[in-house]
């Protein structure tokens, strides 16, 4: 199950309004890698609807039958708000109804298993450990 948990306001291309509803999915737990101390999470989605912002507000705790997966996209920069830091991510999190097919996940060749991430190498020509 997957809980409405807010809205959110965007434009389309022509300049009209609509809204997206964020959902949640259940309490996770997760093994920090830096602390190694479990933390508990949730995943979240958004979805876009054809709802006046005054039904959005009344579906906020709304429970939908469904999950939240993991979905594999063409790589795009993120900005993590509470360091700043610039990421590039290859996947998004997305809203699957219940009984719906998991999305297709396009098996890797073995030449890209085993290739490595070049952008984690330094560009500068210095040849250094750090």
């Amino acid at each position: 199950m997957v809980r409405i948990i807010g809205y959110r306001e965007r434009e389309n291309e022509e300049g009209e309004s609509f809204f997206l509803l964020e959902l949640q999915g259940g309490i996770e737990m997760v093994l920090s890698q830096t602390t190694n101390r479990y933390y508990a999470t949730a995943k979240r989605a958004f979805i876009s609807s054809t709802f006046d912002e005054n039904t959005c507000e009344a579906l906020i705790g709304t429970e939908m039958p469904g999950k939240i997966v993991k979905e594999e996209c063409e790589p795009y920069q993120y900005i993590i708000k509470e360091t700043g830091e610039e990421i590039t991510l290859s996947h998004r999190w997305v809203y699957l109804p219940e009984g719906a097919p998991e999305p297709k996940r396009e098996p890797k060749t073995p030449v890209e298993a085993i290739e490595a991430d070049v952008s984690t190498f330094s560009t500068n020509g210095v040849h250094e450990l750090v």
